[in-house]
């Protein structure tokens, strides 16, 4: 009986008390605070090396669209890259995982690429995991910042930012491109 009458005050206590924290939009969303213990969150820093080959006998990013006309920042054109990422910059250290996406110059003003990549990783704990960027590159500036908008395996639920900085590039567009990822998961 105490039980019943302690459930039905609980159940009585939470609905009144939960009308509180109920926030509503017109018709279009509502919003409400989540009761429930917020999960343990982890901080993951990951420093690689990204190597894009577009030149040569194994290019490791291929030109899926040529542009008819030249223009003076190549807009339109897009590349297809399954790009290596290793331990530190030289091309013969420790492969650490992928880089597999596209990316495409998307201004017309400057050099600014459109990053639709996944970083899949393929050491120690992380094999298997992969984090998902989707954002602007500015390949001129000495530092660029993109956002990490997905992840999966330990990264699920991901969420961060990506410093880009290029460390080597040739005539022909090869380069080398130092990585410091901060990633918050589950």
């Amino acid at each position: 009986m105490a039980s019943f009458a302690a459930q039905t005050l609980f159940i009585l206590f939470f609905t009144l008390f939960s009308a509180f924290f109920i926030k509503i939009n017109g018709e279009f969303s509502r919003q409400s605070i989540n009761m429930s213990t917020k999960r343990m969150e982890k901080i993951t820093r990951l420093r690689f090396y990204f190597h894009d080959i577009v030149d040569g006998k194994h290019p490791t990013a291929m030109q899926i669209i040529r542009l008819p006309n030249k223009t003076a920042t190549s807009f339109g054109t897009t590349f297809m890259v399954d790009d290596p990422l290793t331990e530190k910059p030289k091309p013969t250290s420790k492969l650490v995982g992928r880089a597999q996406g596209i990316y495409a110059f998307a201004s017309q003003s400057d050099f600014g690429l459109l990053m639709v990549m996944n970083f899949a990783f393929s050491e120690e704990i992380y094999n298997g995991s992969a984090i998902s960027i989707l954002g602007r590159n500015a390949v001129l500036d000495a530092v660029r910042e993109m956002p990490i908008v997905g992840g999966s395996g330990i990264f699920r639920f991901a969420r961060g930012y990506a410093l880009a900085k290029t460390v080597w590039l040739n005539k022909n567009g090869d380069a080398i491109v130092e990585y410091n990822v901060t990633v918050v998961h589950l």
